[in-house]
């Protein structure tokens, strides 16, 4: 079966980021440090499904931040309850980018945060 297993992304501090994505609802599956490689793995999804695809987060020695570029857009979530979502993440210091509220020209109610290394998370509400 073909299938998307994960989406990587670098960070610069492991356990801060995997702090924040699970604020979101993810746990953390697994994590596999290779000392060898300099760098360690975090693997995340959601409890419910840990076939279902995740994000890997990729911690490399000694590498506190990585320029984004401009290909990458951002990683989307569904989620059950935005606003909520939105004001305990904005108390936990968490940087909202847009407001809560409909999608342009259409009723999907979305937000935008941003994790600690920059990275764009769109939160899209399904009832």
């Amino acid at each position: 079966m073909n299938r998307i297993l994960y989406t990587m992304i670098r960070v610069g501090d492991l356990d801060r980021s995997v702090a924040f994505y699970r604020r979101l609802g993810l746990t953390e599956l697994r994590r596999r440090d290779v000392p060898e490689g300099q760098y360690t793995l975090a693997f995340l999804g959601f409890a419910e499904d840990e076939h279902a695809a995740g994000i890997e987060l990729t911690y490399n020695y000694d590498v506190e931040r990585y320029e984004h570029g401009t290909a990458f857009g951002h990683l989307v979530f569904g989620v059950a309850d935005l606003h909520g979502l939105c004001e305990r993440l904005r108390a936990a210091g968490v940087k909202i980018r847009r407001e809560p509220g409909p999608v342009k020209f259409g009723t999907t109610l979305i937000a935008f945060v941003e994790d600690p290394d920059g990275y764009r998370v769109e939160l899209i509400e399904h009832g």
